[in-house]
């Protein structure tokens, strides 16, 4: 990897540079994640945060819909949702509609946690950051909106970080 970013853009294959640097950080931050108290998901396995996440945004869902948002198995993620209701993270509900089937959301105890866990992130990230000159800050900040954009299907608008990033430049 080279270590200015000008320079990986300009070597052959730019897209293929840009997509080693992007998995190399997320691997590190993976890394980082795991090492120590600070930035442990426990007592839950990065599976199971998945789960909440995807309650977070997705709000009150069935069993089978959270398998497909998952990518998973209907069996494995109700094990992982019976391991997370006795532990207070998701609440189980019966349907109005079909008082057999079961509806999962994220409980207080489930939201605190994601709120906990993302602060721990946020500051080991901080200091990282804090180490960067405020124009490779704005041009990643324009980078992550950029794919956040992407991954949330929707054009990158001029609010929120968005517009932050656009003020610092």
């Amino acid at each position: 990897m080279s270590g200015r970013p000008e320079e990986a853009l300009r070597q052959d294959g730019a897209e293929g540079s840009v997509a080693s640097i992007a998995r190399d950080v997320l691997e590190l931050l993976e890394i980082l994640w795991h090492q120590g108290e600070a930035v442990s998901t426990a007592p839950l396995s990065s599976s199971q945060v998945r789960v909440l996440y995807v309650l977070e945004r997705g709000g009150v869902m069935n069993l089978r819909t959270l398998a497909a948002e998952l990518d998973s198995m209907p069996p494995s993620v109700s094990r992982m949702c019976d391991r997370l209701h006795a532990v207070g993270f998701i609440e189980r509900t019966h349907s109005p509609s079909d008082r057999r089937a079961l509806e999962l959301s994220l409980s207080r105890r489930g939201a605190s946690y994601l709120e906990s866990l993302r602060a721990r992130r946020e500051e080991v990230l901080n200091g990282l950051l804090g180490r960067m000159t405020t124009t490779e800050r704005t041009m990643l900040m324009r980078g992550l909106v950029g794919i956040r954009a992407l991954t949330d299907g929707a054009a990158p608008g001029r609010t929120g970080p968005e517009a932050l990033a656009s003020e610092s430049a």
